[in-house]
């Protein structure tokens, strides 16, 4: 199959990973209405096309908390993105360096810190969640800084796991036990290659970060009950102290959608904000990104660097989303589907389709830099 967009990385990926791996990629919570909103509301966002401007020399690059960028993109974190290629995080961050994109790994990552620090050769950045034991945050942030992550995103729109359907109908949730390993595994036998790959080669299957509190449990039930009873609802802004205090590099605030808790956001210093809806996986119908991200530009980005997430499936996208008030852009689905459809060649594709679609969305709204992208480049309704 010839790979011309995300589409068909998406596409390749579904026939590569058993369903309930694909799915849980793929899905959103409840009915899907703000997964769909992301991609919808960003497509319909129409460009200002300019023409005979000396778009002859175009430069990409960036600078995001003391980075230099090839690329105002960021590869997002992905929770079980590992096990979509044989030490998939490792793969990813690999596409990323050489590409000269920072990568996010996630808390509940499979492959661990080490690990992915052994594949770098470059600081990395490193998500993590407000979980009930301080302790164990505390120790995942020391663990952070020992292997070089430069940039901590902290996500805040997940004190309490969405219900995705997707994930009762594929059996990766809701089927326990005996039986819901059977049906798994199933899915599994059905994908040769992947079964191979990752089921056999990639081995052991476990969840990095959080190994040590698993305590030697690491199946998909252990996985979901070790986030129910450990993700903490009772988070506050007052938290924020506590990560502060222990971290002392760039702080990223992950899963703002309302232009109040922005300013919040900014009043306890952080250095930027990731305007997220957690790619439609948590609260089903609330606003787009493309929706919430202007008003949130307009009341921080004078303070704090906006970056937001979500829907974005091109290169064009990304263009659409720096237009809107973003100074970077997470890729999320896109590297999940390129890595299960490819591997690390696949993410190195990826991003290279993004960066071709970009320049030529650059060369036709007559921006030759990032910085020149901003509401100028809209057309008027």
């Amino acid at each position: 199959m010839i790979v011309a967009s995300i589409d068909d990385f998406r596409e390749l990926a579904r026939r590569r990973l058993p369903r309930f791996l694909f799915e849980y990629i793929d899905g959103g919570s409840y009915a899907e209405v703000t997964l769909r909103r992301n991609v919808e509301d960003l497509r319909t966002v129409a460009l200002r096309q300019r023409v005979l401007r000396d778009l002859s020399s175009l430069d990409l690059s960036t600078e995001l908390f003391g980075q230099r960028l090839a690329l105002p993109v960021a590869l997002a974190p992905i929770g079980l993105g590992g096990m979509n290629a044989r030490r998939g995080e490792c793969q990813a961050v690999r596409a990323a360096e050489a590409k000269g994109v920072p990568f996010i790994l996630s808390t509940v990552s499979a492959c661990s810190l080490p690990e992915v620090a052994a594949a770098a050769a470059r600081p990395f950045w490193f998500q993590l969640y407000m979980i009930r034991d301080r302790a164990f945050m505390r120790d995942l942030m020391v663990q952070a800084v020992a292997h070089g992550c430069s940039t901590l995103v902290f996500t805040v729109d997940m004190p309490v796991p969405g219900s995705r359907y997707r994930d009762y109908h594929s059996g990766l949730a809701g089927a326990s036990g005996i039986r819901g390993a059977i049906r798994r595994a199933a899915q599994g036998a059905m994908r040769p290659g992947w079964a191979w790959d990752v089921g056999v080669r990639g081995r052991p299957h476990s969840l990095g970060n959080v190994a040590p509190v698993l305590k030697g449990k690491s199946g998909i039930e252990d996985f979901f009950a070790w986030m129910r009873n450990n993700f903490d609802n009772s988070i506050n802004w007052r938290d924020l102290d506590f990560i502060r205090s222990e971290w002392t590099g760039p702080l990223v605030i992950k899963g703002i959608l309302d232009p109040d808790d922005a300013r919040e956001a900014a009043a306890i210093g952080t250095d930027g904000l990731i305007v997220s809806n957690h790619g439609g996986r948590q609260l089903d119908g609330v606003l787009s990104t493309a929706r919430a991200l202007p008003p949130i530009a307009d009341a921080v980005g004078d303070r704090l660097t906006v970056l937001a997430d979500g829907g974005v499936r091109s290169g064009l996208d990304v263009v659409r989303m720096l237009a809107l008030g973003a100074k970077g852009v997470l890729l999320g689905r896109a590297w999940a589907y390129a890595l299960a459809a490819k591997g690390q060649a696949g993410v190195t594709q990826m991003l290279d389709l993004i960066e071709a679609e970009m320049r030529v969305a650059m060369t036709l709204t007559g921006m030759n830099t990032i910085a020149a992208i901003d509401r100028s480049a809209l057309a008027a309704d």
